[in-house]
């Protein structure tokens, strides 16, 4: 068994204890197996990338835009291999995959665009002292290690990846183990275009492996995406450090349906926040505030939208969603299902894992679940969709604010003005306004509360892989 690790320039087979078996959601099935990175090489890794850290970060911001620009060409190049590994590997539609790869596209570019910014953003300080004057330098923060989730691999890889070089830092890439073989064509394209040994490292593994990149002690910062008890352990990791952390945590987000909105969209976007990649995202709109007057009319049609989408073998079949991503996530959606029994919740679609090869599960619905309820209150990861009512558009913001989780929402309303006040009064890091959740490389991504630390994503992206340093003289 060989693992390709991406370490100094160079494809090395790993040597730690774990086994890595990758499956096909899709039929449950193992395809492929790895040999996770050792302890030892993930060392390797970060040495490699503290030793290339002072001449990537001194080349010209011009010349890392060009190696930005070249990772957006290949990635256009590899389109298919890279649309239908994402199919068999995460189970995503294909229309889903699409997206994920030209998201990955558009952030590498936008980044070039940035980092041929960059020599502009030495500037001057105004002083109100005389016989000094300041300037402002932006410096990379060195070398970052960036663990990385296994719904969005592509996407999420990108997006820490691009501004971390386009800012001149060096990296090493852990991929999540349910999901290692995509990111390995950031690997081959840095290959591909001679980006210098060490710039880019990327290592695989379990727990052991993760760990092992958070507690380094050549480290300058760590990002991280994924769930609050692997978030936490990371941040306890940099704490020893004393070292910086982006964090990109959980959500419990709500969607807000005003009674003024048309319903057949209302449905649009509520199928859509809670379907998309099978429900298996930290921004899902997973409770649904529904004001009295609308709730008659658009439950049944969402009852009926959820049981109509069309779940299946994206490899195989036309579909709308795909399955679970892994068959842990699989039981764990199953065991609220449970827990939704025992709770006496009313399921009005779904609530039930398929009866069909593969970890498939039906879009699910439950009306009128109260506060005080676990599947109201935390993140599931599954289309499973709570609903409940509201009155006033004061109590919908209390019901949507009411969490430990801050990181998108949505409202849905004809009343701009209404939707525009209510948008300003969610506690939440992304709001979106009658729209399906469109991510623009140009906006902000991260949340407030339990969802994280940090932005990621547009001009804010880049900065959190900057230190600033000003530089004062006596004239």
């Amino acid at each position: 068994m060989t693992s390709p690790h991406y370490i100094d320039g160079h494809w090395v087979e790993g040597n730690g204890a774990d086994c890595i078996t990758v499956h096909d959601p899709s039929l449950g099935e193992p395809f492929a197996e790895l040999r996770a990175a050792s302890v030892e090489q993930v060392d390797q890794a970060v040495v490699a990338a503290r030793r290339a850290l002072p001449g990537w970060k001194n080349h010209s911001a011009s010349a890392r835009a060009a190696y930005l620009r070249g990772f957006a060409e290949h990635l256009g190049q590899r389109r298919e291999a890279l649309i239908t590994l994402q199919m068999r590997n995460n189970g995503k539609p294909r229309h889903e995959a699409e997206v994920d790869l030209d998201d990955a596209v558009a952030t590498f570019n936008y980044y070039a665009g940035l980092a041929e910014q960059l020599p502009g953003r030495n500037a001057d300080v105004p002083l109100a002292a005389p016989g000094f004057s300041a300037r402002t330098r932006l410096e990379p923060v060195g070398v970052v290690g960036l663990i990385v989730p296994w719904n969005f691999p592509l996407v999420t890889s990108a997006w820490k990846i691009a501004p971390a070089l386009a800012a001149g830092c060096t990296v090493v890439l852990k991929p999540s183990e349910v999901t290692p073989l995509v990111e390995q064509a950031y690997g081959q394209i840095a290959d591909a275009l001679g980006v210098p040994p060490g710039v880019l490292n990327i290592v695989n593994g379990k727990a052991e492996t993760g760990a092992a990149l958070s507690s380094h002690d050549g480290l300058d910062k760590l990002s991280f995406t994924g769930s609050n008890t692997v978030g936490s352990l990371v941040m306890r990791s940099a704490a020893s450090q004393c070292r910086p952390v982006t964090l990109e945590l959980g959500g419990k987000s709500a969607i807000i349906v005003f009674d003024d909105c048309d319903v057949d969209q209302a449905v649009e976007w509520i199928v859509a926040g809670i379907s998309w990649n099978a429900g298996q995202m930290c921004s899902a709109t997973s409770r649904l505030l529904i004001q009295d007057g609308i709730a008659d009319a658009l439950l049944p049609r969402l009852q009926a939208a959820l049981e109509n989408l069309r779940v299946g073998n994206p490899l195989t079949e036309e579909v709308d969603m795909g399955p679970l991503t892994s068959q842990g996530q699989w039981l764990k959606v199953a065991a609220y299902f449970a827990t939704a029994r025992e709770e006496g919740l009313e399921c009005l679609a779904g609530g039930k894992n398929l009866d069909r090869p593969g970890w498939f599960v039906s879009p699910t619905l439950y009306a009128d679940v109260p506060a005080h309820s676990r599947l109201w209150a935390e993140e599931i990861f599954g289309p499973v969709l709570c609903s409940r009512r509201f009155a006033t558009e004061a109590e919908a913001i209390v019901l949507a604010n009411d969490s430990h989780f801050g990181l998108v929402a949505t409202v849905c309303s004809a009343d701009i003005e209404r939707a525009e006040r209510v948008a300003d009064a969610l506690e939440v890091g992304h709001v979106w306004i009658n729209s399906i959740q469109a991510v623009f490389v140009e906006t902000s991504w991260g949340g407030t509360k339990g969802s994280g630390i940090g932005r990621e994503l547009g001009p804010w992206g880049l900065a959190g892989y900057q230190s600033v340093k000003h530089v004062t003289r006596c004239l």
